[in-house]
C-alpha cells in the first residue's frame, strides 16, 4: 500500500473514531507542515454528510477551526526564526526547498498570498511560516486564513457529497485543478509585470 493509500486509510479511521474532533485534528495538521492532504480528509467528511452521519455546519466549524489553529502554530514557529523552523520542521518532513520557494512567493506578493495560497499545492501547507517570519499583522493573517481555508475546505466537502462513495476520486481531479490554478496565477503575474514595464516605457 502506497503513501497516499496509507494516509487515506488512517485518516478515514480517525474520522470514524473521533468524528468532528478527527476532522479538526487532521485539518490542524494539514495547515501546518505535516504531509496530510486536505484532499484525503474533507471529501470523506462530505461523503459522511451525504450518508447522514455528519452535519455540514459542524464539518464547516471543525475544519475551519483546525485550519486556523494549524496555521497559527506555523505562524508562531515562523516567528521563532528560520533556524528553528528548519531544525524542528524535519520531523514533520519539511522540504527546505519548498519552504524557500514559499518564502519568496510571500515576499513578492505580500499578505494576500495567505488567501491565495489555500488553493495552491504545497504552498498551502507552508505559507503561514513566511507570514510569521515577516511578522505579518495577526488579524489580517487570521481573516485571510479563515476565508481562504473555508472556501477550499467546503469545495472539497461539496465534491465529496456529489461523488458519494467515490469520494476518493477527488484527489486525482484536484491535482488537475491545482495545475489550472497555478497556471492562472503565473499568467496574472506575467500580465502584471508586462503592465508595469509598459507603463515605465511610456514615461
Amino acid at each position: 500500500m502506497g503513501l497516499t493509500e496509507t494516509l487515506c486509510h488512517y485518516n478515514t479511521q480517525l474520522i470514524h473514531s473521533c468524528s468532528y474532533y478527527g476532522v479538526f485534528f487532521l485539518m490542524t495538521l494539514e495547515s501546518m507542515i505535516a504531509p496530510i492532504p486536505s484532499e484525503l480528509v474533507m471529501p470523506f467528511a462530505g461523503f459522511l454528510i451525504f450518508t447522514g452521519h455528519f452535519d455540514p455546519w459542524w464539518v464547516l466549524i471543525a475544519s475551519s477551526l483546525g485550519s486556523i489553529v494549524g496555521s497559527m502554530l506555523s505562524y508562531g514557529m515562523g516567528m521563532l526564526g528560520e533556524p528553528v523552523v528548519l531544525r524542528y520542521g524535519r520531523y514533520l518532513l519539511l522540504n527546505p526547498h519548498h519552504l524557500e520557494w514559499t518564502k519568496k512567493f510571500f515576499e513578492r506578493h505580500g499578505g494576500k498570498t495567505i488567501f491565495i495560497s489555500r488553493f495552491i499545492p504545497v504552498v498551502r501547507h507552508l505559507i503561514s511560516i513566511p507570514a510569521g517570519l515577516a511578522r505579518m499583522s495577526l488579524m489580517p493573517f487570521i481573516i485571510y486564513t479563515l476565508v481562504g481555508a473555508t472556501m477550499w475546505n467546503m469545495f472539497l466537502v461539496y465534491c465529496g457529497v456529489r461523488l458519494k462513495e467515490n469520494w476518493r476520486l477527488i484527489q486525482q481531479y484536484t491535482h488537475i485543478l491545482d495545475y489550472f490554478v497555478v497556471a492562472g496565477l503565473l499568467a496574472a503575474a506575467a500580465y502584471f509585470v508586462w503592465k508595469v514595464r509598459a507603463s515605465r516605457n511610456s514615461v
